[in-house]
């Protein structure tokens, strides 16, 4: 039975991806919006601009291909992040200017 078997269990080898060149790789979009709502967070004052920023980084993260270049990215944008809920929820109000 075992001769009529057409499966070669010798030539059977281990999968290896296919080595890719970092600047071939697809560019990461999450980072990129994570960047742009975390400025936005900060320059604007965007409570939900820096929500999303935080969502982005981690999405970002999760998916992070090319540990050198997108942990740099990942980095400066949850940097943006924390500034802007630092900016947002702990500094001062956005009351308006009163003269007199």
């Amino acid at each position: 039975m075992a001769s009529s078997d057409p499966r070669l269990p010798s030539a059977a080898r281990p999968y290896r991806p296919p080595l890719v060149n970092p600047q071939d790789l697809p560019p990461d979009y999450s980072s990129f919006l994570a960047i742009l709502f975390g400025v936005a967070g900060v320059m604007l004052r965007y409570k939900f601009a820096s929500w999303l920023a935080l969502i982005f980084c981690a999405q970002s993260l999760a998916n992070m291909r090319d540990y050198e270049n997108d942990l740099k990215q990942v980095v400066m944008a949850m940097t943006f992040v924390v500034m802007g809920f630092v900016t947002n929820y702990f500094g001062p109000s956005r009351s308006g200017f009163r003269s007199g």
